[in-house]
């Protein structure tokens, strides 16, 4: 997929629209479908099921204990940033028995946001192995829950061990310009990646909607 060469401060009119398939993964309960549904601009997919018996034992509720939804397949979403990039937004469902689903919904991906909650670190762990061994550019977005400990970006890299170059920052899933700012740092850091194996300028982000 190319990318536009072109600054936005030229006619945006004239530049092709380049459409962005991005996941949205991470632990169980850690806010997949809360940032889905508060970015979309269009009514999202959700495939949430109601937890049952059955999850007992299967699904770990510790920290999450109030939870009662679970996604069993994906939550789909759309968002445009600006006149030429829109971000087809995958969410992919968090527990284990579904992990099945990733490899297909991470077909053509250029990109994902890792979401953790702080005060489960260990749900987190997975996600990240799986965007590193795959070599899939992403961003670890910190979820600051009403009742979380509050960690620095550096504390949270060091505590998941993150590579230098991967990008933390701090979020609220529920707020549309914090989930915003997230997506921009996203896509600045897959195009500060394909920059560095190509001439020319890449698309800019800045001047989102």
């Amino acid at each position: 997929m190319e990318f536009a060469h072109s600054d936005l401060r030229e006619d945006p009119h004239l530049l092709p629209v380049t459409a962005v398939k991005v996941l949205v993964a991470g632990g169980f309960g850690v806010g997949k479908t809360t940032l889905v549904s508060t970015i979309s601009e269009v009514r999202p997919l959700r495939t949430e099921e109601l937890l049952s018996e059955l999850s007992v034992g299967v699904d770990d509720l510790d920290g999450v204990e109030s939870k009662t939804t679970t996604t069993v397949a994906l939550d789909f979403g759309r968002i445009t940033l600006n006149e030429t990039l829109v971000l087809y937004l995958f969410g992919t469902p968090g527990q284990d028995r579904f992990w099945f689903l990733w490899d297909e919904l991470s077909r053509g991906a250029l990109g994902a946001v890792v979401l953790v909650d702080t005060r489960r670190f260990d749900a987190s762990f997975a996600a990240v192995d799986y965007f590193e061994s795959r070599r899939v550019p992403f961003v670890l977005a910190v979820n600051c829950f009403d009742n979380a400990n509050l960690y620095t970006p550096d504390e949270v890299r060091r505590g998941l061990d993150l590579d230098p170059h991967v990008p933390v920052g701090l979020f609220d899933a529920r707020s549309r310009e914090s989930v915003k700012d997230i997506l921009v740092t996203l896509m600045e850091h897959i195009l500060a990646q394909v920059d560095q194996t190509r001439a020319g300028s890449p698309l800019r982000v800045d001047g989102y909607r």
